[in-house]
């Protein structure tokens, strides 16, 4: 079924940057799926499947160029348009990054081109407000808008006390409350859908993406699972990542449940998450302060009189040191021949002075 691209979001800037493309007989298309080494993409002529060219597979220089879902591709299109080869990739307004799984030192795009993105938290007994903070720093970081969704509203008896808690901590973020079982709030998240724009959901194994999505769609779209009674831990239900045009118009990206989100450059994000002990760190005596054993440290001072949390603290310096230790595995290292060089030349510029 032939499909018009202003409904994935196609705009006039598309338009202009895919211009080169057209001139070439290529076709514009969305990845809706992304399956090992396949994509399933959305284009006029409607959905097909494509890979990659060779060129493309050749001139790549990481995983992270590679498609992803929510991207727009130029694509030739076979004979009878239900095959492709995807030749190129269309520059990201914004994406949401990770490390990859392992000690790699790789990004894995997981969405690309999203208005909007969905940082979704159970307030069941798994809720954490840490976590919250280091989804909210991913969330900031892909340059799309974010957005705190409290799912499971209906668990909790104090969740004004629960929304006031996160909202101290994501000052200008909005925060909604909602339950998909009675259903409560859903109404809210209606602004975010509008036709062509697009809304990636993030968040914990259990957290309920997946039954939200169903929810908005209005029907069972996506499969769920039970959390497990004994710890509220959810099972991975969502396996893929999918591109979904709601009945309204917008485009929902979901996404599989995460138990771990390894941090990909989020040096800005950290700093504006964490902007109030940004801004408590200039009053600190060293200008180099870091914050842990020195005297006269302005955000030890706030701490011990109550004016910052030190689980706040504790957790600003926990997504630091992740920082660091991922800037030191993307450092390169010295080889044993250019180490071997580099001898040479400091046992050259010494000269050959026995006094030295």
């Amino acid at each position: 079924m032939a499909v018009d691209l202003t409904t994935l979001g196609w705009t006039s800037d598309l338009d202009a940057q895919f211009a080169p493309f057209a001139a070439q007989g290529l076709t514009a298309g969305r990845v809706a799926r992304e399956h090992t080494h396949l994509y399933t993409v959305l284009s006029p002529t409607g959905e097909c499947l494509a890979r990659v060219t060779g060129r493309f597979r050749h001139d790549a220089r990481g995983r992270h160029e590679f498609p992803a879902v929510g991207d727009w591709v130029a694509m030739a299109l076979s004979t009878d348009a239900n095959e492709a080869k995807i030749q190129a990739v269309l520059p990201r307004r914004s994406k949401f990054s990770r490390k990859v799984a392992g000690n790699t030192p790789q990004e894995q795009v997981v969405a690309a081109n999203i208005d909007t993105i969905f940082l979704v938290s159970a307030l069941d007994r798994d809720f954490n407000l840490r976590r919250v903070e280091r989804y909210l720093v991913v969330g900031r970081e892909s340059r799309a808008r974010p957005v705190i969704i409290l799912n499971k509203c209906d668990l909790r008896d104090d969740v004004d006390t629960a929304v006031a808690e996160v909202r101290a901590v994501a000052e200008g973020v909005p925060v909604h409350a909602v339950s998909c079982t009675r259903p409560t709030g859903l109404d809210a998240l209606d602004v975010y859908l509008a036709p062509g724009e697009t809304v990636a959901l993030l968040g914990s194994s259990g957290v309920g993406k997946s039954t939200l999505v169903n929810q908005l769609l209005g029907e069972d779209r996506q499969r769920t699972r039970e959390v497990r009674a004994t710890d509220d831990r959810g099972r991975h239900t969502t396996t893929n990542r999918e591109l979904i045009v709601m009945p309204r118009g917008g485009l929902m990206i979901d996404t599989p449940g995460m138990r771990e989100l390894q941090l990909w450059e989020t040096e800005g994000a950290v700093r504006e998450s964490f902007d109030d002990i940004e801004a408590l760190a200039v009053d600190c005596f060293f200008r180099d302060c870091r914050h842990l054993d020195e005297p006269r440290c302005a955000i030890k001072i706030a701490v011990q009189d109550g004016r910052l949390a030190p689980g706040h603290l504790a957790n600003y310096h926990k997504l630091r040191r992740e920082q660091q230790a991922l800037a030191a595995k993307q450092t390169p290292r010295t080889s044993p021949e250019q180490k071997r060089r580099g001898k040479t030349i400091d046992r050259g510029d010494r000269g050959d002075d026995p006094e030295e």
